[in-house]
């Protein structure tokens, strides 16, 4: 089963989808802790959790981005616990920084490592905007919200 952490993987998972020649279940997650915000609050909010049984079969965790890990892990935690034979992640991005403890340390499989920037683009988003760019790029606007 391969799993869709929305809203920002669902460009790069869409792309990714039709290159994989083998059968397969798509199924999606929909997990955030950022609301309107650039960086990742305390709670998680699980607004969807996979509909699939994923009781005895191999999952892929697809997600945008490796930031602090801590909405992957979690994500990981909850396959486990529905029984998930073996769980993999997998991101578009990752964000070369130190992560907490508690977070996902690494993914099993990634396309790109990034500096400790603030991107958007490719489903990449500014407080739920611009995640329609054709690409991803360095965000240089203010973040603070101000």
């Amino acid at each position: 089963v391969f799993i869709c952490l929305l809203s920002g993987a669902i460009v790069s998972f869409g792309n990714l989808m039709p290159r994989l020649n083998f059968p397969l279940e798509i199924d999606y997650a929909h997990v955030t802790r950022y609301g309107n915000e650039f960086q990742g609050g305390k709670n998680l909010l699980w607004k969807a959790v996979p509909a699939s049984n994923l009781r005895d079969r191999t999952v892929v965790i697809f997600d945008d981005i490796l930031d602090e890990g801590l909405t992957l892990a979690a994500v990981i935690q909850y396959c486990q616990k529905q029984g998930a034979k073996e769980v993999f992640s997998a991101v578009l991005l990752d964000k070369q920084r130190p992560r907490p403890p508690q977070g996902l340390q690494n993914a099993d499989f990634t396309c790109l490592k990034i500096e400790n920037d603030f991107v958007i683009g490719y489903g990449l988003d500014y407080k739920n905007y611009l995640r329609n760019l054709p690409g991803i790029y360095l965000y240089r606007g203010d973040l603070t919200g101000s």
